[in-house]
């Protein structure tokens, strides 16, 4: 295993499966203590006796906004500092527009935006000290143009992107810089779920995908690794799609 950023701390959200996964599995093996935030248990487990001492779980609900602040305490007395934040997770809702209730469309919300803010403000606070830090968002290519029945879903990676943007402005001067990540169609369980029954939508998607296949998990770990690097270090307020040209496909 590299050692080759010893003394830095990761912490990734969503990081039991997924993307998450594998951007911490990138990270673990590059020598980075990487923290991994989600609600299921079974998966925070599964995934640190694969990945090793590096990775540590922490079995939490970043609905819970009013504790959070508390947790990211509770994680600078344990590690003394937080050098990266990977805010990836998130939900998703396939759904016609008139059938979502104000409910789930709040749901969404919730966990794909007002989560990300809430940790990355108290994260912000400690990097601030610091004088230095990365944070990386991860959005969607929903974001980059109308998919039909994922209002919510869109919406909530709508405003991450422009979320990454003020972030940028506001914490690159303080030495905190902030990008954002729009994967395209990558092969997850939660990519799965949207094609289920749809096989017209996947081949719609393959079809303006210049690569003219899914992108990999690990596609979307390197780009982040790289954001946080210093070979990064002249980028922010990034917004990068990693999606096979699907972005610019027709």
């Amino acid at each position: 295993m590299k050692t080759a950023n010893p003394n830095k701390i990761a912490i990734v959200t969503g990081g039991g499966s997924g993307i998450g996964y594998a951007i911490t599995e990138k990270f673990v093996s590059n020598g980075i203590r990487t923290l991994i935030i989600g609600r299921d248990e079974q998966k925070l487990k599964k995934a640190k006796e694969t990945l090793g001492k590096l990775c540590i779980p922490i079995c939490f609900d970043l609905n819970d906004l009013k504790s959070v602040p508390g947790l990211v305490k509770q994680i600078l007395e344990k590690q003394g500092r937080i050098d990266i934040l990977v805010n990836n997770a998130g939900i998703n809702l396939k759904k016609e527009f008139t059938k979502v209730s104000d409910e789930e469309f709040n749901r969404i919300i919730q966990t794909n935006v007002s989560a990300v803010f809430a940790i990355s403000r108290e994260v912000v606070k400690q990097m601030t000290k610091q004088g230095s830090g990365h944070i990386i968002n991860i959005s969607s290519m929903a974001s980059q143009y109308g998919l039909p029945k994922v209002i919510a879903y869109t919406a909530s990676k709508s405003a991450i992107e422009g979320m990454t943007r003020a972030m940028a402005v506001e914490l690159s001067p303080k030495g905190i810089l902030v990008n954002c990540i729009a994967p395209g169609f990558i092969a997850t369980d939660m990519s799965g779920k949207a094609f289920d029954g749809d096989a017209e939508r996947f081949r719609k998607v393959l079809s303006r995908t210049p690569l003219g296949k899914l992108g990999s998990p690990a596609d979307v770990a390197e780009a982040a690794y790289f954001l946080c690097s210093d070979k990064a270090g002249y980028l922010t307020g990034v917004i990068l799609p990693v999606d096979g040209g699907n972005s610019i496909g027709f």
